[in-house]
């Protein structure tokens, strides 16, 4: 697999406080990473650094061997813990949304034929996250997990090439997340997505991925926490693991 995004000596600070720190590795296209760590250790703001929504302080950030912009873009889409819907729209209306902002900046709005062919990109995403009987049903007519195979459709109409997952399952209960990763898992494997998701679950962590990065501070100081910022301290390829695109179980003993 090609390299996809490179991170070449990436700092991220906030005033004098650095949370961040010499961060240089490469993530290959159609890879799942899963990025774990204790909290305050970089996870949101490496999160932030892939999808735009902020720059490095120093070093640069390469996609496909241009630096990348501290700029959203529509190559990258983001779910998160809490669900990102709109509750006065049906699950059709917000899937459209995107799209309509995405073609049509000023009004927003798409007619015709236009709004036509989107109609038809939403159903169909919102049958391969399994809503297709759910089309016109509101958020407040949703269990959790049908919020969040909304806002996984959301992200993935407008066809990213990069997936982000921001604790996306936290949650939702053991059956439904279960239920959850496998539906994660096909689209992963169907869109030829590359993933990137932070999560406090070791367990998820080590089956979703094919890649562990753990992020912690390598250094400590006590009289100065704040001068210290999180490294990749781990990097654990998972070569070894088969894609199950089932509902099977995957049993992870970690010493």
């Amino acid at each position: 697999m090609s390299t996809l995004l490179s991170f070449r000596d990436v700092w991220v600070e906030y005033g004098d406080r650095i949370v961040i720190e010499k961060l240089s590795l490469d993530i290959e296209a159609h890879s799942f990473v899963s990025i774990i760590g204790p909290s305050g250790a970089g996870k949101s703001s490496f999160l932030r650094l892939i999808l735009g929504q902020e720059g490095p302080t120093h070093g640069s950030i390469l996609l496909d061997g241009i630096p990348l912009a501290p700029e959203c873009g529509p190559d990258r889409g983001i779910v998160f813990q809490r669900y990102s819907v709109f509750p006065h729209l049906s699950a059709l209306g917000n899937t459209i949304l995107g799209m309509e902002c995405a073609r049509a900046p000023l009004s927003a709005r798409l007619f015709g034929a236009a709004r036509r062919a989107a109609k038809e990109e939403a159903v169909e995403m919102l049958t391969a996250v399994g809503l297709g009987d759910s089309l016109h049903l509101y958020p407040a007519q949703m269990s959790g997990g049908m919020q969040q195979r909304l806002a996984i459709a959301q992200a993935l109409v407008k066809r990213p090439r990069i997936l982000l997952l921001d604790e996306p399952f936290g949650a939702l209960d053991p059956g439904i997340r279960a239920d959850m990763h496998v539906l994660i898992r096909k689209l992963w494997s169907d869109y030829a997505l590359t993933i990137v998701m932070v999560t406090h679950d070791i367990r998820e962590a080590f089956s979703l991925g094919t890649r562990v990065i753990a992020l912690d501070k390598r250094r400590h100081d006590p009289h100065a926490p704040h001068r210290f910022g999180a490294v990749a301290v781990y990097d654990l390829p998972l070569k070894e693991r088969v894609e199950q695109i089932s509902d099977e179980r995957v049993s992870i003993t970690i010493d």
